[in-house]
């Protein structure tokens, strides 16, 4: 039996495999973490949650946690209007502990902080939840199992690394057909395979094979292969058996490791079967067995049965994942991270001196007093203050705020490229602008031609105004590429002095034929805008250099490299593949 033979048979509906994902979930909660659902909200998501809630035992706890709820609240701690009534430290358990043997859903999982997704991974790990502040050291139990509602649009968006670590299924429910039908299994079936889960025997050629598997898809993380051997015994239970199967590790292969894959794994070529003696021959024929596939084989149809069930557009995905990762924390699209500041997400309180535009954050103040009333009462000559604070009880509101990012196009309106290019470009730069509309950038639009260059737009945020300059953009005359280049420095240099972060693309045909001085020809305009290239470069602006003339020359790409930014050829494109190319580049710089 063969790898390649055997797709077919490997590659199942997504539907049903939506629907055995709620099965074995269902089997083993705890063990296999949860389950990631990537779709907007929609009927189909519905489907599944109430599935997946009718296969869970009745009573079984069931709570959500939005990305912006409290430590207090996620974690426990302290009860602040008990302890003031009773003038003692009074505990109260967070939505984990609650949630004990139950699910926790995440609706907008992709907004989840790093910092929460942090402390869930630490009690997906230890199973309990430790709470050791204001006074208080508690520990409750808290056996979840995790169901992250994913609703990023792009590949950008997605729940934080360490919680996806830890999490065995990630279901794409956008991938399903249209009246797709979750099934959920009876509570009997699923009640039947808990009971024989801990009898189920994995022999050691299938764990093999997945790990196999783990490293042919590029799987560098080992709890992969760990929820993999979780979801191979719960489909070995629910098939109400004890000894593990191909089959089986084909499961669990298709729904934990396919997903998470990095490459494509490499085809298997085919082994000549090995000559053997006649007398041996004859003699296995007198003495027939029943053939077991060697592990190398069952290897290969365990990676097979991942391959064929890899979406189309999962390695895109994580292509663009992964370039989110290493951008994570640094300048980027979304803007560079500044806290403690007035203003944008809140992050929670930290101890500190109440001064000129210091916000108070009440509640946390009056739960870091709450533990020493009884002890400050009876130390106070005056008791008729129904709270006691002190300095050292003041806590200040956090914030994260977000510096937004200011896209500066310099179009290139020279007679060259009016020739060539120019409606191309006006409409390209428009899909563009209102892309930066939409994720609230500023823009702002400079032109060059003849012998100077002139911002036509100052960085706004109005859409409207900036299509009305877009629109009356003249063409012809002449390329002063070098002046603007200087222009679009003095404009991000504006611009990050205000705390913004600008990004530069340039879209010209590289005939540069006027210096800043006015004087004219191919060679002083070239070296002119040559010698302003590393003052961009030292400033580290990025910089998208959109090469738009017919046949591109060496000089667009010398200045590019010389500026520090990428470069862009687009020889041959309509409006529509130029905003595509750019927005890309603009994403990965």
């Amino acid at each position: 039996m063969t790898a390649g033979g055997d797709a077919t048979r490997m590659a199942a509906q997504p539907a049903d495999d939506a629907s055995l994902a709620v099965a074995l979930l269902a089997v083993d909660p705890v063990g296999l973490g949860g389950a990631v659902l990537r779709a907007a909200p929609c009927a189909i998501r519905d489907h599944w949650l109430a599935a997946f809630r009718g296969a869970m035992p009745v009573g079984t706890a069931w709570r959500r946690m939005p990305p912006d709820t409290p430590d207090s609240r996620v974690l426990g701690g302290l009860d602040l209007g008990a302890t003031l009534a009773a003038g003692r430290p009074l505990a109260e358990r967070g939505i984990l502990a609650e949630a004990d043997d139950g699910i926790v859903v995440l609706p907008m999982a992709e907004r989840l902080a790093c910092v929460m997704a942090a402390r869930l991974a630490a009690v997906l790990d230890t199973q309990e939840v430790v709470v050791e502040r204001d006074g208080l050291a508690r520990r409750w139990p808290a056996r979840i199992c995790i169901i992250a509602l994913d609703e990023g649009i792009d590949a950008e968006e997605m729940p934080p690394a360490q919680l996806l670590d830890r999490i065995a299924f990630m279901i794409g429910l956008d991938d399903l057909p249209r009246g797709a039908v979750v099934i959920s299994p009876g509570p009997e079936i699923i009640a039947a395979a808990r009971k024989t889960l801990a009898r189920v025997v994995i022999q050691p050629e299938l764990l093999h094979a997945l790990c196999a598997t783990a490293l042919a898809l590029g799987i560098a993380s080992p709890r992969a292969v760990l929820l993999a051997l979780r979801a191979m015994c719960a489909a070995v239970a629910l098939a109400g058996r004890t000894m593990a199967r191909e089959e089986d590790a084909m499961i669990a292969a298709r729904l934990v490791l396919a997903p998470r894959a990095t490459r494509l794994p490499e085809a298997t070529p085919e082994e000549a079967p090995p000559e053997t003696d006649p007398a041996e021959a004859m003699e296995s024929e007198s003495h027939p067995a029943a053939e077991q596939p060697r592990d190398e084989d069952l290897a290969d149809i365990v990676t097979a049965a991942a391959r064929a069930a890899m979406p189309p557009a999962l390695l895109a995905r994580l292509a663009a994942a992964q370039q989110a990762a290493t951008r994570a924390g640094a300048a980027g699209r979304a803007g560079a991270v500044r806290r403690d500041g007035k203003r944008g997400r809140a992050l929670g309180a930290r101890a500190g001196r109440l001064h000129d535009g210091a916000r108070l954050a009440l509640i946390e103040t009056l739960r870091a007093a709450a533990p020493w009333q009884a002890m400050r009462r009876r130390r106070d000559p005056r008791g008729d203050r129904p709270v006691l604070i002190r300095a050292e009880d003041i806590r200040l509101r956090r914030y994260e705020e977000r510096s937004g990012t200011t896209a500066i196009f310099a179009v290139d309106a020279s007679g060259s490229t009016a020739l060539h290019r120019m409606a191309e470009a006006k409409g390209a730069v428009e899909m563009l602008l209102a892309e930066c509309y939409a994720r609230r950038d500023r823009v702002a639009l400079i032109a060059f031609r003849r012998d100077s260059a002139t911002v036509l737009l100052p960085p706004t945020q109005a859409l409207a105004r900036a299509r009305r300059c877009l629109a009356a953009l003249p063409g012809g005359g002449a390329t002063p590429l070098a002046a603007a280049l200087e222009a679009a420095s003095c404009l991000a240099e504006a611009e990050r002095r205000q705390g913004r972060l600008p990004l530069l693309i340039l879209m010209t045909d590289g005939r540069a034929n006027v210096a800043r001085d006015g004087q004219t020809g191919r060679v002083a305009g070239e070296a002119d805008a040559l010698a302003m290239a590393p003052l961009l470069r030292a400033a580290g602006l990025p910089i998208l250099l959109v090469d738009t003339a017919p046949r591109p020359q060496p000089f667009t790409r010398a200045l590019a490299d010389a500026m520090g930014g990428r470069h862009v050829p687009l020889p041959q494109a309509d409006a529509a593949a130029m905003s595509a190319v750019i927005g890309a580049a603009a994403r990965a710089a």
